[in-house]
């Protein structure tokens, strides 16, 4: 069984130059909701001038109808930010930080280890509250400033946040430098590290093409959770090129033609990425949207 988060509204549309509406922000949330995704990862609660396209994070959590047996999150990078959120009846927060000093900074102002500090001090705080928080290492697989990121580096992170209260890791490939060889190895290591009872889920960005490749070799090492977004929708405010994430509909009907379920109707999201593009209006990375479910013989 595969567990995927969609991230498209979030992930996705901080990336966009047009800024949809919170109505059509919600109302893509809730038809994501009936596709049969299980988890959506809705909102950031970030500086609103910086990421000015999650400035109504608040108002669009207060305004989706939400789905029994539906998770419905956000992402936060500091403790003004899981102030907001606490106020927005989240059922999951993503804490996010980047393995590497530059892009660390870039992304938040602080380096790696002053993020660590701030942000196990925002993780015990949101389990107190009764929040599942989910601790996310971004280029973990490469930084396109600093290059390589020691394995050591990553897990050490990891161990702080499940330290701190983390019920799940996601090592994110921010920038789409990964191969499936790597992803491999920096499975097996993690899971020597922590056990295989250990929650782990990836984050891939599709910038090189080996998205997909690099999702397969995620599931043979082990990896049931894996994060995708409606369309290929997506990218990165500071990472130079990259594109969009790992497309939903993709994944889903990989796993699907490997006989492998996901309990998501396929159809629902290949007709919902249709008509994200209208709104969008610019074309979306989706391959399955264009090309349709193949035919059975």
């Amino acid at each position: 069984m595969i567990f995927i988060s969609e991230v498209g509204p979030r992930d996705g549309l901080q990336n966009e130059k047009k800024i949809l509406s919170t109505t059509k922000k919600v109302e893509l949330i809730n038809q994501l909701a009936t596709t049969g995704v299980k988890k959506i990862e809705c909102v950031s609660f970030v500086n609103p001038k910086i990421i000015k396209q999650m400035a109504d994070a608040e108002e669009v959590m207060e305004q989706i109808t939400r789905v029994k047996e539906v998770l419905y999150g956000g992402l936060v990078l500091s403790q003004s930010g899981l102030d907001r959120s606490l106020k927005s009846n989240v059922d999951f927060l993503n804490v996010a930080i980047a393995s590497s000093n530059t892009f660390n900074q870039k992304n938040s102002k602080r380096t790696v280890e002053e993020s660590i500090s701030e942000l196990s001090r925002v993780i015990r705080t949101g389990v107190e509250a009764g929040i599942e928080m989910i601790g996310v290492i971004g280029t973990a697989f490469g930084c396109p400033y600093d290059g390589v990121v020691p394995k050591e580096r990553v897990i050490s992170i990891a161990e702080k946040f499940l330290e701190a209260g983390c019920k799940e890791i996601t090592l994110a490939d921010t920038t789409g430098m990964a191969n499936p060889k790597q992803v491999d190895e920096l499975i097996g290591y993690f899971y020597k590290s922590f056990g295989v009872s250990t929650r782990l889920a990836l984050h891939f960005h599709n910038t090189r093409g080996l998205g997909l490749a690099n999702t397969l070799a995620g599931y043979q090492a082990g990896v049931r959770h894996f994060d995708s977004s409606i369309g290929g929708l997506g990218g990165c405010p500071f990472a130079p090129k990259a594109v969009g994430n790992v497309c939903t509909e993709d994944m889903v009907n990989m796993f699907h033609e490997m006989e492998i379920n996901t309990n998501i109707e396929l159809e629902k999201l290949i007709s919902l990425a249709l008509w994200l593009e209208k709104e969008i209006e610019h074309n979306l990375d989706g391959m399955v949207m264009k090309a349709g479910v193949p035919c059975t013989l």
